[in-house]
C-alpha cells in the first residue's frame, strides 16, 4: 500500500503529465484532467491518438514534452503501464501514480516493480480525487469508507 507521504509528495508537484486522458470529453479521465487544471496544476495531456485535449496541446510520448514534467499520472490500461513507467523514467520523471478506482486501473505488479527498481516514487492505485482538499462529497465518502475499512493510506 502506498503511504500518504508519497501521495502528498506527488500532489505537491505542479507540472504533471496525465497519460491516457481520453479524447471523449465525457470520459472519467477527462473529468480528472479538468480537476487538476481547475486546481492550478500545469497538467499536460498525453495520448498518441489526440493532438489537443481541453484546448491544450496533447503529446504522443513522454519524451516529446517540453519543458519536461516532474510527475506522471498513468490512466492507461494495466497491460501498458510497465512500458509507460519505463518511458517516464527515460524522460526523467521520478514520480508516477498508477491510477485505480475500481478494477485494475493502471496498476500491474510489473509496472509497480519497474518503477521501484528505477528508484521512482510510485503511488500504487488510489484515485487522486480522494486526496484533493475540499473535493466533492462522494469522493470524501469514498475516502471515509476506506478509512473505516482500514484501507486508507496512512
Amino acid at each position: 500500500m502506498t503511504g500518504r507521504k508519497t501521495i502528498d509528495s506527488f500532489l505537491a508537484v505542479k507540472r504533471i503529465a496525465i497519460i491516457g486522458v481520453s479524447r471523449d470529453p465525457r470520459d472519467f479521465t477527462r473529468g480528472l484532467f479538468r480537476e487538476f487544471v481547475r486546481r492550478g496544476y500545469d497538467a499536460v495531456p498525453v495520448n498518441p491518438a489526440a493532438s489537443e485535449i481541453e484546448g491544450l496541446r496533447c503529446y504522443a510520448h513522454m519524451e516529446d514534452i517540453q519543458p519536461p514534467v516532474e510527475a506522471a499520472l498513468l490512466m492507461t490500461p494495466a497491460e501498458h503501464s510497465e512500458r509507460v513507467v519505463r518511458e517516464c523514467d527515460a524522460a526523467g520523471v521520478d514520480c508516477v501514480w498508477l491510477y485505480r478506482a475500481t478494477g485494475k486501473g493502471a496498476v500491474s505488479p510489473q509496472a509497480v516493480q519497474a518503477g521501484r527498481d528505477r528508484g521512482m516514487q510510485v503511488v500504487e492505485g488510489e484515485c487522486p480525487f480522494m486526496f484533493f482538499p475540499q473535493t466533492q462529497w462522494f469522493h470524501r465518502m469514498h475516502g471515509c469508507w476506506r478509512k473505516v475499512t482500514g484501507r486508507y493510506p496512512a
